[in-house]
């Protein structure tokens, strides 16, 4: 199906003839037939040529779920430009490291966000225009409804398979966030196979409660919804107490799930009306043991796959098959994925490795990240894209994830930087070295946890060294977890050595900023 077409956008066209009024896009309370989600597309993207931007530059969205984020990232594609999405929990200068990085020459950007921007729009990044969402001065920015035009004055660009279509930033896991180049074959394919692995059809509704700027919502929600002609519904935020009347609102029957999120609805009170919803799939990671008693509660059937914004998925439980408790998946085509030991020798069943990942398509994993050839170069080591994550598989070929390799910490659907944390926490004048890293939560995945060895004669509290981070970094990156102790603990090459003050854990001299909140 998708060799027919070139780009998302080219979807939206064929499904604004084939089913006109049916519903493609509805975010919050705003919602978009086919028809008039094609027409605003071609619009925007004549707006956005007639304002100069052109093929092959990337326009920066500082946006939330909305509309014109979907609408925007569309027309981008119609012209053969590229959309790079901005995490919007960053702070002025994480925002302006992502704007730099993703080497933009356009912003658009929610009103919301200009303050926590600051001034590096205008002073630290090289932009020559930025459009506003929402009210501004006009004096320095220009208006979102500039960005339309006569939907006749700008014709689809000839778009290549391999061509970018959005630039997804990872986490940072070594320190400094990632912009994984993403081709419109990517998107495109990654969106078939999900629909074939999950049975999705075009009257599904598929529900994301999580931001644009992450896969979930972009690839795996918007982008299969317009393959098929099915309606993609988002919200702003992740609420657990509106989880359930969103669903039913939106008539949902797909939704994904991230760890954290899942254990919020589990631990809600039981209702007599649990199970009184459309929703009859859920997918995401990782699958908890209680996952049978969900299931029942809300008569709803949980898979769990495994994946990277760099590869997409690759490993699939499929829905109506067994359950193997632990299991996340096993590889589908066109993707072929190994557990590799360190010199790059496939593992036995039952032995722990890296999890490497060979594309048998073009186009179908990430092209680069972007402006890191080093970087490229060392993940695809050996022909074999490097994850860095940990699993074993078993005979049968399914997975088992056992841990990440590389220093995150994975809390509430978040891949943290422990390097992030620690460079902000040693700015602090009166601390001589940190370490960051994850312990279990109780909500599944982890908590951040951060030990401080401090300057010789210098006194600090926990509550004020959170009070200096607050500002500093973004709250789903604050330690929950406080310990301050002598030097930390080092290798003969005078590493720190987390897996000894990971093994220590939370003791009776922990600081727990929850308790306190």
């Amino acid at each position: 199906m998708i060799e027919d077409v070139r780009t998302l956008s080219d979807l939206v066209d064929q499904h604004a003839r084939t089913r006109p009024d049916h519903l493609a896009l509805r975010v919050e309370d705003d919602a978009l037939t086919y028809r008039q989600l094609a027409a605003r597309v071609r619009s925007v993207a004549a707006g956005l040529a007639d304002n100069g931007v052109c093929a092959g530059q990337t326009v920066a969205l500082v946006l939330p779920n909305c509309v014109e984020f979907v609408i925007t990232w569309l027309a981008l594609g119609r012209i053969g430009a590229v959309a790079a999405p901005v995490n919007t929990a960053l702070l002025g200068d994480g925002i302006a490291a992502a704007l730099r990085r993703s080497r933009a020459e356009v912003a658009i950007v929610d009103e919301q966000f200009l303050p926590a921007l600051g001034e590096a729009l205008l002073n630290e990044v090289n932009l020559r225009a930025v459009f506003v969402r929402g009210q501004a001065d006009t004096a320095s920015f220009r208006r979102w409804e500039d960005l339309t035009g006569p939907a006749s004055s700008a014709p689809p660009h000839d778009t290549r398979p391999g061509d970018p279509s959005i630039l997804l930033f990872t986490s940072g896991s070594t320190g400094r966030s990632k912009a994984c180049v993403l081709s419109h074959r990517y998107v495109l394919r990654q969106a078939e196979v999900f629909s074939e692995q999950l049975g999705l059809t075009a009257d599904d509704v598929l529900f994301c409660p999580f931001p644009l700027f992450h896969a979930d919502a972009a690839i795996f929600t918007v982008a299969p919804a317009f393959l098929l002609g099915a309606t993609a519904a988002l919200v702003e935020r992740f609420s657990v107490r509106r989880f359930w009347d969103q669903v039913r609102r939106f008539q949902a029957t797909v939704f994904d799930f991230m760890g954290a999120t899942l254990t919020m609805l589990y631990k809600q009170e039981p209702a007599p009306d649990d199970a009184d919803n459309p929703a009859r799939l859920g997918w995401g990671v990782p699958l908890p043991g209680w996952a049978g008693d969900f299931e029942r509660r809300f008569g709803v059937e949980l898979v769990e796959v495994y994946g990277l914004s760099d590869t997409g998925i690759v490993l699939y439980n499929r829905p109506g098959e067994t359950r193997r408790p632990g299991a996340c998946g096993r590889p589908v085509h066109p993707f072929d994925v190994r557990v590799l030991d360190p010199d790059g020798f496939e593992l036995p069943a039952g032995e722990v490795g890296e999890i490497c990942i060979r594309p048998l398509e073009p186009h179908v994993i990430l092209s680069e990240y972007l402006g890191m050839p080093e970087v490229t170069v060392q993940a695809w080591r050996d022909l074999w894209f490097h994850t860095g994550d940990l699993a074993r598989r078993d005979d049968d070929g399914y997975f088992y994830f056992v841990g990440r390799g590389a220093d995150v910490i994975r809390r509430r659907g978040e891949n943290i930087s422990a390097l992030d944390i620690e460079a902000v926490i040693s700015r602090h004048p009166a601390v001589l070295e940190v370490a960051a890293f994850g312990v279990p939560s109780d909500l599944t995945e982890e908590d951040v946890m951060a030990v401080v060895s401090l300057r010789p004669g210098q006194s600090l509290d926990a509550r004020t060294l959170l009070s200096y981070c607050e500002g500093r970094l973004p709250r789903h990156m604050l330690p929950r977890y406080v310990e301050f102790t002598g030097p930390l603990p080092k290798t003969p090459t005078e590493k720190v050595e987390k897996r000894v003050l990971k093994s220590r854990g939370i003791g009776p001299h922990t600081f727990d900023r929850e308790t306190y909140d």
